[in-house]
């Protein structure tokens, strides 16, 4: 009998912190590929990435855990206009190029209706590695979500803002929902994809240190117990990353357009702007009370959720806190450039309307996902739906 045993992790180690300017700005977006047959995902990441690779582009584009999955990434930018013009460039290009092979590219936190045994691991050493430990869980990362990094002029400061990020995450998941279905069924959740995430032992929220040697300390720990050798295996819903000098936020589904994915950007650059520049409060032990319940709440119900005040323990309604959220962000959001965007979003909020409540409304009206993806990938292209 064969013996089966988890495969040792990648080596690493914790890297000193880069400096990075602060609220400079770096979005990945997971998007799906699907085949303009039936609309079911289709393995072409290898064939979308020679294609690619003859582009000259911003940022990069590259594999992800399985073959009907390609991730973008822009370079640096220190606006959100930045970043949608870097995304708008490459969503370009890769619409040319996935016409050439006669495929689409989706956005959406979840394929709608694909079957996670019938994917197929990229082949690259990390992914094997990670199919390997993971087993099926690694079919099932067949998910597709946004991160937004945001700059960090010191170590410290990244460990506050992280922390003081954390109240802001049912935001982040309301805001961003578009994965209402999995495996053909309506989950009743607005983002079914985080699901999928918590399965990850590493998952979840991070340690409470607000300076980097309270943080070097943990991870020494957790490299002593042989359960981690690098920060790539922490699966937080925000984590640092000092090799780039940033926190990266990764809760976000991935938007139906770059447009919103752009202005989503927007509104973390003008939090982390606030928590920067007027320091509103000082995170502690009891934001996390009630992290779990706010998330899952916003990822049940998005903008119709119930959000805790970890500081009052007062109950109010999701959107309210949002909308009284960006009021706070007028005088940070104008000067980053970022009002348009949050204006976007706003108006969004005030409709209770995301990107979750437009796929389900068109599935009501057309009763075939099949057809709400057809719809969603002209929507990714730009062009009216």
């Amino acid at each position: 009998m064969t013996k089966h045993t988890a495969p040792p992790l990648a080596p690493g180690g914790l890297e000193p912190f880069q400096k990075s300017a602060a609220l400079s700005l770096g979005v990945e977006l997971e998007l799906q590929l699907v085949n303009t047959h039936d609309y079911d995902l289709a393995p072409y990441a290898e064939d979308m990435l020679r294609l690619m690779d003859k582009v000259p582009l911003p940022g990069s584009v590259v594999p992800e855990m399985t073959s009907s999955m390609i991730e973008i990434s822009t370079g640096v930018c220190q606006s959100s206009s930045e970043v949608l013009g870097q995304l708008t460039q490459i969503r370009d290009a890769l619409v040319k190029s996935a016409d050439k092979l006669n495929i689409a590219v989706v956005g959406g936190g979840t394929h709608p209706f694909q079957q996670w045994h019938e994917r197929r691991i990229y082949d690259k050493p990390r992914f094997r590695e990670l199919s390997e430990l993971y087993g099926y869980l690694s079919k099932q990362f067949t998910i597709f979500g946004q991160h937004v990094h945001v700059g960090c002029p010191d170590a410290d400061t990244a460990l506050l803002t992280l922390h003081r990020m954390s109240r802001y995450i049912p935001h982040f998941i309301a805001l961003s929902a578009s994965s209402p279905y999995v495996q053909g069924q309506d989950t009743a959740f607005d983002s079914a994809r985080l699901n999928s995430v918590f399965a990850f032992p590493l998952s979840g929220r991070a340690p409470l240190a607000l300076t980097w040697d309270d943080f070097t300390v943990y991870f020494e720990k957790m490299t002593r117990t042989g359960v981690v050798r690098s920060m790539k295996d922490f699966y937080w819903d925000i984590r640092p990353k000092p090799e780039f000098g940033t926190i990266e936020i990764r809760v976000f589904d991935t938007p139906l357009t770059v447009g919103r994915a752009a202005a989503l950007s927007g509104y973390v650059q003008s939090l982390a702007s606030w928590f920067m520049n007027d320091q509103p409060f000082m995170p502690t032990e009891d934001d996390y009370l009630v992290y779990t319940y706010n998330r899952f709440q916003a990822c049940r119900f998005g903008l119709e959720a119930v959000y805790v005040d970890p500081a009052t323990g007062e109950h109010m309604a999701l959107r309210d806190h949002i909308l009284m959220t960006m009021d706070k962000l007028g005088p940070h959001a104008g000067p980053l450039g970022a009002s348009s965007g949050i204006h976007l979003l706003r108006s969004s909020v005030e409709l209770s309307n995301n990107d979750a409540r437009w796929l389900r409304e068109l599935q009501g009206k057309e009763k075939l996902l099949a057809e709400v993806i057809r719809q969603a990938a002209l929507k990714f292209r730009g062009l009216p739906v």
